[in-house]
């Protein structure tokens, strides 16, 4: 057994968990830093440990085209290759060849037409991406090569990278697709999501193979493709967890959820896919999501956007010139304890790196420690008191 539920939530789908990995366990519910090219951008891994983090996500389609899989593997794994000696995650690529290299001309057919919300190319120019059954050719976003992912390659590409937990190769559709063209790719993920379970089982290792549900905003073909993920079973085993994709609004998203966590498998770890605002994780967490990762919190950090229990800060704001407090009192991250607002305002003004550090490091510690305090709440049983009073004050 690769995750044990320790305590379940009396009023909602919320749950807290150990899920083991061959690099150590990880408590539920947690963030998953995004190390996109095998880097926290302007972290080093000590860094990490030091605010929390318990794993780290490599992204597929970034590590293939730079350095390349085979770099990694002969480097030793993901892990080995970035100095991390936790446990360690990659996305299948599909999201990033989908959406990087998108695009569509007259003619081309209605799939790729419909897959994402791009500019119209001129008649001239080629189709980026195309899907068809066997999977997707996309032209690189660095030097317009062409390239092809099926659930197979994307398989062998991340047990190559090594990474401890891997997903199956799916695709991730526009929240605004039709219904109808909604259905076409569920079907047609699912069909992947098997490819993709026989390709790992063929591979000899310990890895532990997610697979994703998909299904856009309706609320019949997400719980079909909970249905469909959760019980894909071949003689050598079904899946090992799960991940929830997108196709989500704001609005909808802890809806949605609900719709999938009522249905899946109880005994097994499940993972929302790019979400990582501080509100979405609270709900999400009420819904019965146990693993988050998402580019936002670093993002915003880089950005200037630094979270508060009150909500998001602006540091460029001009009132923060002369502020000599920390960015939040009761934070106990290294930025909040040795600098002030009107230093990170400066650095970020005189565009120094050390902007983008010191408030990196609060953004992650922010999120981190939030799921350390859900997780607190749901072992002593007061998940609900906390959701409201969090939700409560960062929202004023």
């Amino acid at each position: 057994m690769h995750f044990t539920v320790e305590k379940r939530d009396s009023n909602s789908l919320a749950r807290a968990g150990i899920l083991k990995t061959p690099h150590g366990n990880i408590k539920t519910p947690a963030f998953v830093a995004v190390a996109t090219k095998a880097t926290v951008k302007s972290l080093t891994p000590e860094m990490l440990t030091e605010l929390g983090a318990q794993m780290v996500l490599g992204n597929t389609y970034h590590l293939y085209f730079e350095p390349g899989e085979g770099v990694v593997k002969a480097a030793g794994g993901l892990g080995k290759f970035m100095h991390w000696d936790g446990p360690t995650m990659t996305d299948s690529g599909g999201f990033q060849a989908f959406s990087l290299g998108a695009a569509y001309k007259k003619g081309v057919s209605k799939i790729a037409r419909e897959m994402t919300e791009v500019r119209l190319q001129s008649d001239a120019e080629p189709a980026l991406a195309v899907i068809t059954e066997d999977g997707v050719t996309f032209k690189s976003h660095l030097d317009g090569s062409e390239h092809l992912f099926t659930p197979e390659r994307s398989i062998q590409i991340q047990h190559d990278i090594g990474a401890d937990i891997i997903f199956a190769f799916d695709e991730c559709t526009s929240p605004h697709a039709s219904d109808s063209y909604q259905r076409e790719a569920l079907a047609r993920t699912h069909r992947w999501a098997t490819r993709s379970l026989v390709q790992h089982r063929m591979l000899d290792n310990a890895q532990l193979l997610f697979g994703i549900v998909q299904g856009g905003r309706v609320q019949e073909l997400r719980e079909e493709s909970a249905r469909v993920i959760g019980g894909i079973c071949p003689p050598a085993g079904g899946f090992d967890g799960f991940g929830i994709g997108g196709s989500f609004t704001k609005d909808d998203v802890h809806t949605a959820v609900g719709w999938v966590n009522t249905l899946l498998p109880e005994d097994k770890p499940r993972h929302l896919l790019g979400i990582g605002e501080p509100e979405d994780i609270v709900l999400a967490v009420e819904q019965g999501c146990d693993l988050f990762d998402c580019v936002t919190p670093t993002r915003n950090a880089r950005n200037g956007s630094l979270y508060t229990r009150e909500g998001k800060m602006n540091i460029g704001n001009a009132r923060y010139r002369k502020d000599f407090f920390p960015i939040q009192q009761d934070c106990d991250c290294y930025t909040c304890n040795n600098f002030t607002k009107s230093y990170l305002a400066h650095l970020f003004r005189a565009h120094e790196m050390l902007a983008g550090t010191l408030a990196t490091i609060h953004n992650l510690r922010f999120i981190i420690h939030l799921t350390e305090e859900l997780r607190a709440a749901i072992l002593d049983g007061t998940l609900s008191e906390y959701k409201n009073k969090f939700l409560t004050r960062y929202k004023k």
